[in-house]
């Protein structure tokens, strides 16, 4: 159950804040006038989101690359090399 605390909560409470990201490794919601208004949550937590982010990133550039011919599936590139390695092409 996602932890939601108001603005002032925020400012009243910042350890008690503090410590729940840490400690569940889960954001706490700040609330604005009674409407969502921010995520807050601990630098690990965030450096892992970011981190995921930028290779599911990565890996959607590669596959647009494999479909539109730029680049080679792993797979056929390795099997390529093995075939020249064998002809004595490479």
């Amino acid at each position: 159950m996602p932890l939601i605390k108001s603005s002032t909560d925020l400012r009243n409470h910042y350890n008690e804040v503090s410590t729940v990201c840490h400690d569940t490794g889960e954001p706490v919601f700040i609330t604005k006038n009674g409407r969502g208004d921010l995520a807050v949550m601990s630098i690990d937590v965030f450096e892992d989101l970011t981190g995921k982010k930028e290779l599911y990133q990565l890996l959607a550039d590669g596959q647009a690359s494999i479909r539109a011919g730029r680049k080679k599936p792993l797979h056929d590139a390795m099997s390529n090399i093995r075939q020249d390695l064998a002809d004595g092409t490479l």
